[in-house]
């Protein structure tokens, strides 16, 4: 598995001058976690990095007891389509 580090407001692979993909978020409020970016270089797409960093993202959302409010599309379909996210996914009435 490719090691994932976390910068300022994102999880990334590679390193800081080379980023092979990172998903970028901003902890809004005490209860809230946008992710509103997600890339992934083009000659890395079919190794599944950007799942990975979704779990990731879903992982630090758990342990910081936040919800996640997906403006990356990318990001909104994996958590939709993701049953065991749903838990995280912050919905229209929340």
């Amino acid at each position: 598995m490719s090691d994932i580090k976390q910068g300022e407001n994102r999880f990334y692979i590679g390193s800081e001058s080379r980023v092979d993909a990172e998903i970028h978020f901003e902890e809004t409020d005490d209860e809230t976690m946008v992710i509103d970016h997600t890339f992934v270089d083009p000659s890395k797409r079919e190794e599944g990095l950007g799942s990975k960093l979704v779990a990731k993202a879903v992982e630090h959302a758990r342990e910081e007891g936040l919800k996640i409010d997906p403006v990356c599309s990318f990001a909104r379909d994996t958590l939709e389509q993701t049953p065991d996210y749903h838990d995280v996914l912050k919905t229209d009435d929340e």
